[in-house]
């Protein structure tokens, strides 16, 4: 697999080294792998370059290629990207201005170096000069709701990098359907046309990957929800129960006659005596 400089991909690409930034900066293109201190791109890079090119030329709008190229990644349906309406939220306003200050963050997510650092690693934010790059503006949305209602901002992030690193594994496995089948003692005899049947092999589990994952969750995530109201739930009945009964209730014993009170017949009553 070729590797370029930021350089060389700008050459291969017709693609200026400043408008590759600019991709970077908006999600979309990955950012290189880091050696030393040197990044390097990829093929990979290179043909998501060329598609950019080729969408722009047609009149997408920036918007609408991250979409796009976000649905793709997942295997995800035209259905799917339109299923919900588009929401402006503050966060989104920054994305079109790519970055965020430092005392904007401090301000709206009360965020420390550490979360920060770890909003870096999680790819998040990415360092811009003096600002940061919002990768995903509904995440950090969603992140300020939770601080606001008293969610800890490290707590959260430290339970992603816990997530993705179980993803991770989950990836594996799927991953593992194919070259469990084609990693072995054959694979040096594989050849040119046996390695791209297991490449379009892998591909083809990615959709199929992205929607167990996603209806698996889905259904794990309700169960667990149901379960914490439920429990919810029991606490509050247990609250409500240690209450002293109404005292004037009709039925209790206090309406009833006590011992000796002597009641009327009223059948028996003669109205000219009164007895």
């Amino acid at each position: 697999m070729a590797e370029y400089r930021i350089n060389d991909l700008a050459e291969a690409s017709g693609v200026s080294v400043r408008n590759i930034r600019v991709y970077q900066d908006r999600g979309l293109l990955p950012p290189p792998t880091i050696r030393g201190r040197a990044g390097w791109y990829s093929d990979q890079h290179l043909v998501r370059l060329n598609l950019i090119s080729r969408m722009l030329e047609r009149g997408y709008t920036f918007a609408t290629i991250s979409e796009l190229l976000h649905a793709a990644h997942h295997g995800m349906r035209v259905e799917q990207i339109l299923r919900g309406s588009p929401k402006g939220g503050r966060f989104r306003n920054f994305k079109r201005a790519a970055t965020i200050t430092i005392a904007e963050l401090k301000k709206t997510l009360n965020a420390s170096d550490r979360s920060i650092a770890l909003s870096q690693k999680l790819g998040l934010l990415a360092k811009d000069g003096t600002h940061y790059a919002i990768r995903n503006p509904e995440l950090l949305e969603g992140a300020e709701v939770l601080v606001k209602a008293g969610v800890d901002l490290e707590f959260l992030l430290d339970r992603w990098v816990r997530v993705q690193d179980d993803l991770e594994d989950v990836a594996k496995s799927f991953v593992s359907i194919i070259t469990d089948t084609y990693f072995d003692e054959n694979l040096p005899d594989l050849g040119e046309q046996g390695v791209s049947k297991m490449a379009d092999l892998i591909q083809t589990v990615r959709p199929m990957a992205h929607e167990i994952v996603e209806t698996t969750f889905r259904r794990a995530l309700d169960e667990q929800i149901s379960q914490a109201i439920g429990r919810a739930a029991t606490y509050f009945d247990a609250a409500t129960g240690d209450e002293e009964p109404d005292s004037t209730t009709p039925d209790s014993a206090g309406d009833q006659p006590g011992a000796g009170y002597e009641t009327t017949n009223i059948g028996t009553l003669n109205t000219e005596t009164g007895r």
